[in-house]
């Protein structure tokens, strides 16, 4: 580390690992909850439910959009708070329960509505679990950015983030298996989301209970939403991090969505979902510790555009597997597991970074805005993702469970290969150009440090 560096970090002693645990607990439970939603919520609907692609894309989609307002917000609300148990951890609080009565909402609908009435429950309940997830999810990622003030720390806090969110991915796979082979779907969902629902909502509970906020930040939001949003858009990093991100989006979302139509319908091994989750997975989680020692080695720059440049070649051999091509899509989903877990440990500490820059320009700490906007949109490609996907599919004659067309399998494959492919290498192309480096935020550090008189 250079000297500036230290100098930048002095006084900030490592995070213990009792603290990094509890804030990193709840990511096993909603990580569980999310990835159950993300890989198969929308099969569930089109081959259990019997709801129209084009239905359960639409709802998917106008949950992003409802996003755009609920984000923002509750970021700001984050930001301004100043409840005694603290402005992030009052909202932890609030989001648990709701967190879990949507859950079991969205997975068990009741069984004698009719068609039109069980799209309205969907939508109500799909728009609820987001509007609570959104509650939880802001504050809890506002809470980490602003826990350690260390360059290197704020990359190993989330790492841990990312190892334990791991956890969380693994129990997802096992509810997708329990709800995909299960003889009675609906019975199985309502259980897995019962019980996921209260794990989450306890571990929420727990964080907010354990995790320590710095006072010194309390009261330091901006005076008003549109303010806050304008200086994130007049931050300079933050803009072009906020093209990155879209566009990363666009290609991870794909992967999870679109999983189980091509195990089943282009490679023709369903059984074999689970497996093709946890190959991404497992590399994501193995690599962790390497990517902590090489961010310190050669900066996140440099090892994050690596990462995003390996993605794009993997996403662009998606394209080409078929039937039984089991060895392709394994070596491909595994190298896009490795690129996809450094973004994961790397994004967020630059997001830190780049937050403190916008202290050093405003005097304000506005973490919540920040990360809602970042959240948005990364959430809103994933809905238009979702939403371009249900029409396409009903746009080429898809047919749950049966044999499907060339057209469709060249569909499914050209969405969850070109498209992702393309998006990355814009990415790259973009994030080529990202300034704040080690030693630029040194230098903000001393400032920031001198303004709290802490040198």
């Amino acid at each position: 580390m250079s000297e500036a560096s230290a100098e930048g970090s002095r006084g900030s002693a490592p995070l213990s690992l009792g603290v990094i645990w509890a804030y990193c607990l709840p990511m096993i439970g909603m990580n569980g909850i999310g990835i159950l939603a993300t890989i198969y919520l929308m099969k569930f609907s089109t081959d259990v439910l019997l709801i129209a692609p084009a239905a359960i894309g639409m709802i998917l989609g106008l949950g992003r959009v409802w996003d755009a307002i609920s984000d923002p917000l509750a970021g700001h609300l984050s930001d301004i708070s100043k409840a005694k148990r603290g402005r992030r951890r009052a909202w932890m609080y609030a989001s648990a329960l709701p967190i879990l009565a949507s859950s079991v909402m969205l997975w068990a609908p009741p069984a004698f509505v009719t068609e039109a009435t069980l799209v309205l429950w969907m939508g109500f309940a799909y728009i609820l679990y987001e509007t609570a997830s959104t509650a939880f999810w802001v504050p809890h990622f506002a809470l980490g950015m602003e826990l350690s003030p260390d360059y290197h720390d704020r990359t190993r806090l989330f790492a841990y983030r990312h190892i334990v969110g791991a956890v969380g991915l693994g129990c997802g796979l096992g509810a997708v298996f329990l709800v995909r082979t299960a003889s009675e779907p609906r019975a199985m969902a309502l259980a897995v989301s019962l019980v996921g629902g209260v794990m989450v909502a306890a571990m929420i509970l727990y964080a907010a209970l354990r995790v320590p906020e710095r006072k010194e930040f309390q009261g330091r939001g901006a005076a008003n939403l549109l303010s806050a949003l304008r200086d994130v858009f007049r931050n300079r990093h933050a803009r072009l991090l906020a093209f990155v991100y879209v566009l990363e989006t666009f290609g991870t979302a794909s992967i999870g969505t679109l999983a189980p139509y091509v195990m089943e319908y282009v490679v023709d091994a369903p059984n074999l979902t689970e497996v093709f989750i946890l190959m991404y997975v497992v590399p994501a989680l193995a690599f962790t510790p390497v990517w902590v020692k090489l961010s310190r080695r050669f900066g996140k720059k440099p090892l994050w555009l690596f990462a995003m440049s390996a993605t794009t070649v993997a996403y662009s051999m998606m394209f080409f597997i078929g039937h039984e091509s089991y060895v392709t899509i394994f070596a491909v989903v595994t190298l896009l597991g490795i690129g996809s877990g450094c973004g994961s440990v790397i994004a967020p500490s630059v997001q830190a970074d780049v937050i403190d820059f916008d202290e050093y320009r405003t005097g304000e700490r506005k973490e919540g805005a920040y990360v809602a906007l970042w959240n948005l949109l990364r959430k809103a490609p994933a809905g238009i993702t979702a939403m371009i996907t249900g029409f396409v599919l009903q746009a080429v004659g898809f047919e749950p469970n049966v044999a499907q067309s060339e057209e469709t399998k060249t569909a499914l494959l050209a969405l969850i290969g070109l498209l992702p492919a393309t998006c990355y290498a814009g990415a790259v192309v973009l994030f080529w150009r990202f300034s704040l480096d080690e030693a630029e935020h040194a230098r903000i550090a001393q400032v920031l440090l001198a303004r709290r008189g802490e040198l």
